[in-house]
């Protein structure tokens, strides 16, 4: 039986509006909330050592709000005065509007996707044009940056934010049967801190976490986002509920994501097809 998880994540300001309120009442469980990591900016000296000047770029592009602190932190340690005409594009409108703590908010500089990844690339591929600088954590999903470079975008990575491990000194995985995992750090964590046979059943959040925790050996028993399971609440609930009828679940399989591989090919081949098209036109004149 399932009666007690622990949830990667911060306490929820209002426990009732959490997805997991719904399901601890609907199945009697006892839930933890204990972020396993904390992500910091970098430091100026750790900025610099990558060699990115700011200025030589028109754009940036932003998936989190930790990187937009530690971006403008940086500007304001190394007297960089961030132009009027700088871009901004954001993985979602949270992440839009955060800018507004350091930016006016204006439309025609800031543009953000609804938080899937092929909204986000189409919205880069629209402003294909300027020089874009790709604000990442460490450690960070490889996808977006080689799927940029496998569409011959002109940008440039910078690290802006590192990933470390929270303090688990009130942890302990086997006083729970299972635990919910956001992101590949989040298993890092969890293997730097504890070993294999401590570990309860896991589900995760994101194929990169998937990957993460079936490399690491981890039992993993449910994934969102699925067509089945959209949130990692269903997903937990879909699990429990196989497990109270007596079914025996396996653990999940990683499936490459065909629909997002085909979007990227069918990129590369109009992004291809623009370049002959201007080539040709060149060379008639």
């Amino acid at each position: 039986m399932v009666n007690k998880i622990l949830i990667s994540q911060p306490r929820p300001a209002v426990i009732e509006k959490s997805p997991f309120y719904e399901l601890s009442t609907k199945h009697g469980l006892e839930i933890d909330y204990k972020p396993l990591i904390r992500v910091v900016g970098v430091t100026l000296k750790e900025f610099r050592a990558q060699r990115i000047e700011i200025l030589d770029h028109t754009a940036v592009i932003f998936t989190s709000r930790t990187t937009v602190d530690s971006f403008f932190k940086v500007c304001e340690e190394a007297r960089i005065t961030v132009p009027e005409t700088m871009k901004y594009i954001c993985n979602t409108e949270a992440v839009a509007l955060y800018l507004q703590k350091y930016i006016v908010y204006r439309k025609r500089k800031i543009s953000f996707a609804d938080g899937t990844f092929t909204n986000l690339l189409e919205l880069i591929i629209k402003h294909k044009s300027e020089r874009f600088l790709l604000a990442l954590s460490e450690p960070h999903k490889p996808e977006l940056p080689e799927t940029l470079s496998k569409l011959k975008i002109n940008f440039d990575p910078v690290i802006l934010a590192l990933t470390v491990s929270a303090d688990m000194e009130n942890v302990t995985p086997s006083q729970y049967d299972m635990m919910a995992l956001y992101s590949p750090s989040d298993v890092k964590s969890v293997v730097e801190n504890f070993k294999q046979e401590e570990l309860p059943v896991v589900a995760t959040f994101g194929e990169a976490t998937l990957r993460a925790a079936l490399d690491a050996g981890m039992q993993v028993k449910a994934s969102a986002p699925t067509p089945e399971a959209p949130s990692m609440a269903k997903a937990i609930d879909l699990y429990i509920s196989k497990v109270k009828r007596g079914e025996d679940v396996a653990v999940v399989e990683l499936h490459s994501d065909e629909a997002k591989e085909e979007f990227i090919r069918t990129q590369q081949s109009k992004l291809a097809k623009k370049v002959r098209t201007r080539s040709t036109s060149t060379e008639k004149k």
